[in-house]
């Protein structure tokens, strides 16, 4: 399942983030690197202890945990913290696959990562290439999304980031443990969750709405991982 979430980030805020990210200090992206990706990655990223990345990367967590469309897509058990690359002068992230479980250095605690994240800082004009490209069973997928929004995706999907040719794409890409692992039931409970929020609307009294809920509830119940 692949969901776009838009405005994350965005007025003023988005523009404070956007001032700190470019006045940090970067570094080669490689340091963040598994085996296999090392071989075609070739970015910058800042430091996970700057205190750049504790503050937007605070800003995002925070906005995340209030943002009903993440938490009915990811349904997060936990957020790996925030992570910022830049992309630029024919940088770019040849095709792999997120190591299956990640650890904040920092801090030692592991995620496993059942979805990935990445969330733009620089609009679509402001730099040429620098696609996001997300291979899953339904196809392959180009996202290029407007500065303040997201992208989640699950993590086994083979992905890559296209040579950025002109300026710079600045971004923040996490992983997130959800409580439910599996990616089918993840999407036939967002499914559900619409439906149901469709029907709510449309007609609030209706007893389908309480019959519907149970359903969904009691299939987190069956399905979830706390």
């Amino acid at each position: 399942m692949l969901l776009q979430i838009p405005d994350v980030i965005s007025g003023d805020a988005l523009e404070r983030c956007r001032a700190l990210l470019d006045a940090a200090e970067w570094v080669d992206g490689t340091v963040t690197a598994g085996h296999q990706s090392a071989r075609v990655k070739r970015n910058e990223q800042i430091p996970e202890t700057h205190p750049t990345a504790r503050e937007v990367g605070g800003l995002i967590v925070q906005s995340l945990s209030t943002h009903p469309q993440f938490i009915a897509g990811a349904l997060p058990a936990h957020v790996f913290p925030p992570l910022f690359n830049r992309y630029r002068d024919g940088g770019g992230f040849g095709t792999h696959v997120d190591n299956a479980v990640r650890q904040h250095r920092p801090t030692g605690a592991r995620v496993r990562t059942d979805l990935s994240a990445t969330l733009f800082f620089s609009e679509p004009d402001e730099y040429d290439g620098g696609e996001l490209t997300i291979e899953d069973t339904f196809g392959t997928h180009r996202v290029k999304l407007p500065a303040g929004h997201m992208v989640l995706y699950p993590s086994s999907s083979l992905h890559c980031v296209s040579p950025v040719t002109r300026g710079a794409r600045v971004a923040s890409f996490f992983w997130i443990q959800s409580m439910v692992r599996d990616d089918g039931q993840r999407r036939l409970l967002l499914e559900l969750d619409r439906a149901i929020q469709a029907v709510g609307a449309d007609v609030p009294e209706h007893p389908s709405v309480v019959a519907l809920t149970g359903v969904y509830h009691n299939l987190l119940r069956r399905w979830a991982e706390v």
